[in-house]
Order: C-alpha cells, then sequence, then structure tokens
C-alpha cells in the first residue's frame, strides 16, 4: 500500500524490551503510533507527559509526523539523575581519583 507506513514502537523494560510493529496511514504522527501500539493499556506506568519520546535514539515530540520504517522509542525515566549523584558525592567529600597514588611520587 502506498498510503501507509511501517513503523515500530518500542518500551525497553529492565530485562527485555517490548516491541509492536504496525502498519499506519501516511502522515501519522507519534502520538497515533503509541496509542495504537496498546502498550499505553498493557503498561499503565507509562505517562506521556513524563515519559520521553524519540524516533530512533532522537528526540521527538507527540505530534512529530513518522516516516515509514522509523522507530517510536518510549524512553523510562531514569532512577538516579548523574548529576545528582555527582553533587552528592561532591558534598560528601568522596572525590573520585584519576589515576593512583599521591603527587610527588616517582
Amino acid at each position: 500500500m502506498a498510503d501507509s507506513i511501517s513503523v515500530e514502537v518500542i518500551y525497553p523494560l529492565p530485562q527485555r524490551q517490548e516491541r509492536a510493529s504496525l502498519t499506519l496511514p501516511e502522515g501519522s504522527t507519534v502520538q497515533q503510533a503509541i496509542d495504537a501500539s496498546g502498550l499505553l493499556a498493557k503498561y499503565p506506568e507509562i505517562d506521556l507527559t513524563k515519559n520521553k519520546l524519540g524516533i530512533f535514539a532522537k528526540l521527538a515530540k507527540p505530534d512529530a509526523v513518522l516516516r515509514d520504517r522509523d522507530r517510536v522509542e518510549i524512553y523510562r525515566p531514569l532512577i538516579a539523575d548523574p548529576k545528582e549523584v555527582r553533587k552528592q558525592r561532591a558534598a560528601e567529600g568522596k572525590v573520585m581519583k584519576k589515576g593512583g597514588g599521591e603527587a610527588g611520587e616517582e
């Protein structure tokens, strides 16, 4: 069908990734693909106001128009923000050292 596109919607889980292969009308959006995938019903923890979305690892908005063979990705939130973890380590005085030994040793 010339008026349709094939896309995948991916939702990564800790042990595996959930994948839905779809055929949608040309001009479909990221949001329409996610709605058609059935993943929102299967995984109620997905909150599209909080979860980031992407197409082939590039952030995308729900209204982005898809092209044939695109892969839509629903990202899970990070458990710990790397920047916050570094700030906490610095506040506790736990400095990560590069290399080993003391300065001036030979």
